[in-house]
């Protein structure tokens, strides 16, 4: 089993692993959505901790969970050309993609959001507002480390992608995700 390959399916069963704890987080998001509807409505208060709170899990599966979305191949794409290509064809669209526009957006968003993560956690950052969320550093830890996720899963698929142009066998673990 060659390097990139190992490499590929660790990549994947991190991002599977990252998923599936994003995804429960997502069941935190109701619970805190409709505890502030409640008191909104029911009790005419609101509070801005839980305000924020909402946003930051927001924030948090949005980010953390974009790798496990290209895992799986759930982002949007223009599927007018792409759905009409072959295996081979797919492979190659992705292949480049990944190549010339996946892989340096990445890491340009790593390059901006790491200083502005780093700085907030130096400063130890808190919400500006009165009864706000006192630990603000975290959510920006998760821009820089989410950008991450998704570049070490397009070079996964980047990977993949290239064992199918080149028609060398992988096993079911890995080519299940590459349609």
């Amino acid at each position: 089993m060659s390097f990139f390959y190992k490499f590929s399916l660790t990549v994947d069963a991190i991002n599977e692993k990252v998923g599936k704890f994003v995804s429960w987080t997502t069941l935190l998001l109701i619970i805190v959505t409709f505890t502030d509807v409640v008191m909104r409505y029911f009790f005419n208060t609101s509070y801005v901790f839980t305000q924020e709170l909402e946003w930051h899990i927001f924030a948090f599966i949005f980010l953390m969970g974009a790798g496990y979305t290209l895992k799986k191949d759930g982002h949007v794409r223009v599927e007018v050309f792409y759905g009409g290509f072959s295996k081979k064809g797919k492979a190659w669209i992705d292949f480049f993609g990944v190549l010339f526009f996946l892989v340096p957006s990445c890491v340009l968003f790593i390059k901006t959001s790491l200083p502005f993560a780093i700085k907030s956690f130096a400063i130890m950052e808190v919400s500006p507002n009165p009864g706000g969320i006192p630990f603000r550093f975290l959510l920006k830890g998760c821009i820089p480390l989410g950008y991450f996720l998704i570049l070490l899963q397009g070079i996964s698929l980047g990977i993949k992608s290239f064992y199918n142009i080149l028609d060398l066998p992988m096993n079911k673990d890995i080519s299940k995700d590459n349609k």
